[in-house]
């Protein structure tokens, strides 16, 4: 594995040795990096690996439930793609069933919305690709279960559709 001493293998050998799999994900984590000197970037990524490979996480799943991505790039710039999601007038034109409660923004780079079921969070981030093109990716979060995640990400990917539409027209 880059950026560490051992392979995958290897390190979940030794991982398997110590009882990863009944320890927390933060535990492991906080191993690798205290007992085998990892960095932390890559204790995250060797503990998520893991978990994966021993069957403990799945694709998308978090500590605090499972998230999902969809992105588009448009033919607008990001200010135009910042209002075109963040207005709610705007909004509604893509999104009919409007499901979303502003946190915080950040003209023209992000947003974060809470979800109207009060359990999940959506977040955006605009990348200017230039003064005429912009990347919009859409980040929803807290999600129940792999079910509701692979739900969401269809729906995300059919709704951004509808986003590039309305804004490049």
């Amino acid at each position: 594995m880059r950026g560490t001493e051992r392979g995958w293998e290897a390190w979940f050998d030794v991982l398997d040795e110590c009882g990863a799999r009944e320890r927390p994900h933060a535990e492991i984590a906080r191993w690798l990096v205290e007992t085998h000197a990892v960095d932390a970037w890559w204790a995250q990524s060797l503990t998520v690996g893991y978990e994966r490979a021993r069957g403990g996480r799945s694709l998308g799943e978090r500590p605090d439930g499972f998230a999902v991505s969809a992105s588009k790039t448009v033919a607008a710039s990001a200010e135009a793609t910042f209002d075109a999601f963040v207005d709610p007038r705007a909004r509604s034109e893509w999104l009919p069933d409007d499901e979303l409660r502003e946190r915080t923004a950040s003209r023209p780079k992000s947003a974060r919305f809470d979800w109207s079921d009060g359990a999940t969070r959506v977040h955006i981030h605009i990348t200017a690709k230039g003064d005429a093109k912009a990347s919009l990716s859409v980040n929803h979060e807290r999600l129940r279960d792999g079910d509701e995640a692979e739900r969401m990400k269809a729906y995300w990917r059919e709704r951004l559709a509808a986003f590039k539409s309305f804004v490049e027209r």
